[in-house]
């Protein structure tokens, strides 16, 4: 009876532990498996704000025989620290590398963490122009989001840069960088895993939430980078906002929506229509998508200034 009892005060003593160390994540939600090797914390997919501590995109994490690679430094260090406390709660293998899908806040501005912890960091050469550009702007933006929880942030430049393509061959697993062209944003790249099929889109791919079109958002572009990755056959999407989920669903909320957009746009240009029309077009298909309040007309103005001059 008495072991019983103090093989129960253990265990529980070992929960309580695991309990408080969980309470102190700030993770939007712990990782979840999405094939036998590849893990994604998926974030919130809304705007990044102090409740979820600007963790509004996937985070996430290939661990292999010989370490692990990690697709997103986080927006904050404090995130970055969660993240890498539940990586080592599902693997003993060291992170050995940390990869940015781009040069944007919630991928980047987690990078000091992981510098800090020998782990050198790669991005794409417009991801670190990116940075040096408007990092501190950006990062004076997370700060006073987030508050507390930015303690620790600083800003930090990715340790290696690469143009078109970079090949990690670790622990038996070929994971390939792959810049395929203008997208979202400067620096978009995607992850692909040929032995899985299986892609980490970034923001190539969209489909929980509303795609954006940001000022410097190459819809034609993307459009035409768009064929180089359905190209790629992959399986299983893991984007850069939403669960995973099939090619057939991230065609129909990317792609199909810049097509239909530009389209709308092209008609109203051809007879002569004001800015005003466009923020009216018929965006009903779209409308259950999330943020669609904040994005969907600003969609529409952004796209029909950039098409007068295309």
């Amino acid at each position: 009876m008495r072991i019983s009892f103090f093989s129960m005060l253990i265990l529980f003593s070992s929960y309580s532990s695991q309990l408080m160390a969980a309470d102190k994540s700030i993770l939007f939600s712990q990782p979840q498996q999405v094939s036998e090797n590849v893990w994604s914390a998926i974030g919130a997919t809304a705007p990044p704000t102090y409740e979820n501590a600007g963790h509004n995109n996937n985070l996430t994490f290939i661990i292999t025989k010989e370490g692990v690679v990690v697709i997103n430094a986080g927006d904050n260090y404090l995130l970055a620290k969660s993240l890498h406390q539940a990586i080592k709660a599902i693997t003993n293998q060291p992170v050995k590398y940390v990869v940015l899908e781009n040069g944007q806040g919630h991928a980047a501005l987690g990078t000091n963490y992981w510098q800090q912890q020998g782990v050198p960091v790669i991005a794409h050469s417009d991801a670190k122009h990116e940075l040096e550009s408007h990092g501190y702007d950006v990062l004076d933006r997370m700060r006073r989001g987030r508050k507390d929880k930015a303690k620790g942030t600083e800003l930090a430049l990715p340790n290696e840069v690469f143009d078109d393509t970079k090949i990690i061959e670790l622990g038996g697993e070929r994971i390939e960088l792959l810049h395929l062209g203008p997208t979202h944003s400067p620096g978009d790249i995607v992850v692909w895993l040929p032995q899985q099929k299986l892609v980490i889109a970034g923001d190539m791919a969209f489909h929980k939430r509303l795609l954006p079109v940001m000022e410097h958002t190459d819809t034609a572009g993307w459009l035409e980078t768009w064929e180089k990755f359905a190209a790629l056959g992959a399986e299983v999407v893991i984007p850069g906002h939403g669960g995973p989920t099939t090619m057939q669903e991230v065609t129909k909320y990317t792609r199909d929506y810049l097509v239909y957009m530009r389209e709308q746009m092209t008609l109203l240009l051809d007879e002569d229509g004001t800015l005003h029309e466009a923020t009216k077009v018929d965006q009903s298909a779209y409308e259950h998508l999330d943020v669609f309040e904040e994005l969907g007309a600003r969609n529409a103005s952004t796209l029909f200034r950039q098409m007068e001059f295309e």
